[in-house]
């Protein structure tokens, strides 16, 4: 696939530098309009207006809906009053919403201005809904079936409205006043007799989510259902929208670079990389260092007081990296496979005794066998091979169990703080690498100084 886009996109940079333009427009009139966008990306400002008006109405308005927000921008600006309000009225009104909340004020009015009242005022109903509910990520351009039609009506009807709802695949039936009582997919209506009523082919036992539900979920229940579309509803039962699955993907992609973004101590940013500009990156990365650094200074304070142990014996010194560093990755290894198990519903607060017990089970597991591996490199490289007189049996041994009782500390600290940042409503991959590895330090040397100081008389 890869390298096809990449000949697709050569191909018609080539017969753009040609002006080939007729050419250019048989190559890609067929291709995928995601496809089709990585050309424009490629295209300065001035070309990308030239090649897009070009395409027929339909398919533009599906490849503008793929471009980043910077080509989008720069062809509002290009477009014509009667230009924006063809590619406006080809557009899902969720996806309107989506362009309006990335552009400038300047922009969003001009788009207000010549979108049609009823885009208007639904796009300003999809806007109010609190960012990453239901309701923001939601499409209101669905199939809306009564239980009277018989299945006949119900197909007419699909082929009336049907090219301009988001999926017709399934159909949602409503009562009177708008509640949600049934489903009917377009295999139950093809299949039934022509006279039968949509009350008897309907299925009347639907999952759905309400207007304010967090889109997180909403995504589990994709995958949990295998749903191509999910029903929204407000407090009363009344039908609002659906949310397709095409949606749930990129609210996905969404959360996980977010979750990503937190493990790694980086603010999260939507700007892809390299049209990130410096600034931006400093911006999001420095809080979270100075915060980091801040906290390291616990580890000084500790070595510090500490320092007359060490000038007895400098070795010590030698294996602090090699500790903090097995605690940090032991830790941050239970805490991302608990923010897993949270994200995707495997585990709630609840469990959190089952959690720590488990873990407690494959810490000392884990600490056993580094204990005994670090004993045995600690005599087999530092005493006999390099030969340091300062290594005995009994230094191998404090570095050998404080390696096992700071795996089993790291592990515990490691699945319990995401399951209380998630408790006390705080994102749990907040509290994942960075913090988790800060504090397993400072324990780790305070284990190491006592055991050290009790094995070696120090």
């Amino acid at each position: 696939m890869e390298e096809q886009e990449k000949t697709l996109v050569e191909k018609a940079l080539e017969l753009i530098e040609e002006k080939k333009y007729a050419s250019l427009r048989t190559l890609i009139i067929d291709e995928e309009p995601a496809d089709i966008a990585e050309i424009f990306e490629e295209l300065s400002n001035e070309k990308t207006i030239v090649v897009y008006r070009l395409l027929p109405k339909e398919l533009a308005a599906e490849i503008f809906v793929e471009m980043d927000t910077d080509k989008q921008e720069n062809l509002i600006n290009a477009f014509t009053d009667n230009e924006l309000k063809a590619i406006l009225d080809e557009l899902y009104y969720d996806d309107t919403a989506d362009i309006i909340e990335e552009m400038p004020a300047t922009v969003v009015k001009r788009i207000l201005k010549n979108a049609s009242a009823d885009m208007r005022k639904v796009v300003n109903e999809l806007l109010k809904y609190p960012e990453d509910s239901a309701g923001s990520i939601m499409t209101t351009e669905f199939v809306r079936l009564r239980k009277s039609f018989t299945v006949q009506q119900s197909l007419e009807y699909i082929r009336k409205v049907g090219i301009d709802k988001e999926t017709i695949y399934t159909c949602y039936v409503t009562d009177e006043k708008g509640h949600l009582i049934g489903i009917a997919t377009a295999k139950d209506l093809l299949l039934a007799s022509p006279e039968k009523t949509v009350e008897e082919v309907m299925d009347d036992h639907v999952i759905s989510v309400a207007t304010l539900d967090d889109q997180e979920q909403i995504v589990l229940m994709f995958g949990k259902y295998d749903f191509l579309a999910l029903p929204v509803v407000d407090n009363e039962n009344r039908l609002v929208g659906i949310i397709t699955v095409d949606d749930a993907i990129d609210v996905m992609q969404e959360e996980t670079e977010e979750d990503f973004s937190k493990i790694s101590a980086i603010t999260p940013n939507d700007t892809e990389y390299l049209k990130t500009s410096v600034f931006q990156l400093w911006k999001s990365r420095i809080p979270w260092l100075l915060i980091l650094m801040l906290s390291a200074t616990f580890t000084g304070i500790i070595i510090s007081s500490f320092e007359s142990a060490l000038a007895v014996l400098p070795i010590l010194t030698a294996f602090i990296p090699m500790l903090m560093g097995t605690g940090g990755n032991a830790g941050s290894q239970a805490s991302v496979t608990v923010i897993r198990g949270l994200s995707l519903g495997q585990i709630e607060f609840k469990d959190f005794f089952k959690v720590l017990w488990k873990e407690c089970r494959v810490s000392l597991l884990c600490g056993v066998i580094l204990c005994i591996a670090t004993v045995a490199k600690v005599m087999l490289v530092d005493n006999l091979l390099m030969s340091n007189s300062e290594v005995t049996v009994f230094v191998a041994l404090a570095v050998g169990i404080t390696l096992l009782v700071t795996v089993i500390a790291a592990k515990l600290i490691g699945s319990a703080l995401p399951l209380v940042a998630k408790k006390i409503g705080l994102d749990p991959a907040v509290m994942a690498s960075p913090f988790i590895t800060t504090l397993v330090d400072a324990i780790s040397l305070l284990v190491y100084f006592a055991i050290a100081s009790m094995i070696l008389n120090i």
